[in-house]
């Protein structure tokens, strides 16, 4: 069995993923998808760069990861139809997207959330020293969000799948009671909620182009983070902020009441979410690697 991960080069989680399985999972995975027995479309928004004699001659397993049904229109469906006819079985991170995607077909469907890196993602005990390391005092109240929140190249609009407007009445809340509050981004695209911040005078500090050990570093020192999507697939940084033992509350998107307590998850008012940082991070810990990919193995193995 040799599996091929369609490509995608959007420097978005799904290239880290493609990346990850192909390091560890080497025995079973090809980067020639002329020698491949299984073609798994990681990237489905791009899966017509993949030549169709590919599709009509091996086992095809396409993954998603959210519907946004309000912008799904005839064209979207026409383009989900016509991928459908080639896809053996399909791959969602939730269960949530497993019920939307049951409306849109009767192949079968497998939920796996994806793995989380435990060489990537890990608790640093001297919080107080990285604090101090990454210019922040001991008393500042710190909130994250590590995703996106402004739609497109007008870097005006907000993401509101994304929930920004959300996550701004939030942290704009908290700094009515805690003026020690400032808020963590990282990402591109977080000028929506810059713009916001700096109009209603409320503390931040942005971390553009962060790699990956500068960001689980700011997960270390996070007195909170907040996930305030409306639609989601995930979002990975439940799990990361899981096996890092960030404290996180999350609307109830997503993969957040497979992996988060039900205390952690809030509809209207984020005050009756309560972080449950050891709930969190045994269930993040079932995905880290190798386990993460034991039921992706299983899938593989068992497709017809």
């Amino acid at each position: 069995m040799k599996i091929y991960l369609s490509k995608i080069n959007e420097s978005w989680i799904v290239d880290r993923v493609r990346k990850e399985w192909y390091k560890f999972n080497p025995s079973i995975s090809t980067n020639s998808i002329m020698r491949a027995d299984i073609v798994w479309i990681i990237s489905p928004w791009i899966w017509k760069k993949i030549p169709l004699r590919h599709l009509c001659s091996k086992k095809v397993v396409c993954s998603y990861y959210h519907f946004d049904f309000e912008k799904f229109g005839k064209d979207q469906l026409d383009n989900f139809n016509e991928l459908d006819q080639y896809v053996n079985e399909y791959h969602v991170i939730s269960e949530k997207t497993k019920t939307q995607l049951e409306t849109l077909t009767d192949k079968k469907i497998t939920s796996i959330p994806f793995w989380v890196n435990q060489n990537i993602w890990f608790e640093i005990e001297e919080k107080i020293f990285l604090r101090e390391t990454l210019g922040f005092t001991k008393k500042d109240f710190l909130v994250g969000s590590f995703q996106r929140d402004t739609e497109g190249k007008d870097l005006i609009s907000p993401k509101l799948v994304k929930g920004p407007d959300i996550f701004l009445d939030i942290t704009s809340k908290i700094y009515k009671k805690n003026k020690n509050l400032k808020v963590v981004l990282t990402g591109k695209r977080r000028n929506y909620l810059i713009n916001n911040f700096e109009k209603n005078g409320i503390p931040y500090a942005y971390f553009e182009m962060a790699n990956f050990d500068k960001i689980n570093q700011l997960y270390n020192v996070l007195d909170l983070y907040i996930v305030s999507s409306r639609i989601e697939g995930g979002p990975q940084a439940i799990l990361e902020a899981g096996i890092t033992k960030t404290p996180i509350i999350s609307t109830d998107v997503g993969v957040a009441s497979e992996i988060l307590h039900k205390d952690s998850i809030y509809s209207d008012d984020y005050t009756t979410a309560i972080p449950m940082i050891d709930h969190a991070y045994r269930n993040a810990k079932k995905y880290s690697i190798p386990a993460g990919f034991e039921d992706f193995i299983t899938l593989f193995k068992k497709i017809k």
